[in-house]
């Protein structure tokens, strides 16, 4: 069986959360989607769980990091094209996300990231292993 992640993220506003993450491509199971929580299916092996913040503080031992004022994490997940990377970026700052620095082309390696509604780091990339620099 495939290790599965499930990576989950407190959220101010649970419907306008679900909409941005399907808005880039993630589709909700409403299965485990309730007034608190939302999974949204990013693949078979990934999935957000978005959790208000009362939700999130029953299952968190430390108070919940302002992501609009600290890194609390980078979240990083590769694509399979620079232009699938940029796509997914314009469609995160088109509802409501921002970006957080300029896309970085290493020659090998694509990078280009966004933050969703509530400040969390999102950094894609693209990385074309025929062209990594040779020892």
């Amino acid at each position: 069986m495939n290790k599965q992640i499930f990576i989950n993220l407190p959220v101010r506003d649970l419907p306008r959360a679900k909409a941005f993450y399907a808005a880039i491509g993630a589709v909700n199971n409403p299965q485990f989607t309730d007034e608190t929580a939302a999974c949204m299916v990013v693949s078979e092996e990934i999935f957000v769980m978005l959790l208000t913040e009362p939700k999130f503080k029953s299952f968190a031992p430390k108070p919940i990091a302002d992501a609009t004022k600290s890194t609390e994490v980078m979240i990083a997940l590769s694509y399979d094209s620079k232009d699938e990377v940029n796509k997914i970026v314009a469609t995160a700052t088109a509802n409501g996300g921002s970006t957080y620095a300029e896309p970085k082309d290493y020659g090998f390696m694509y990078q280009h990231g966004f933050q969703d509604l509530d400040g969390h780091m999102w950094e894609l990339a693209y990385m074309d292993m025929s062209a990594f620099p040779q020892a």
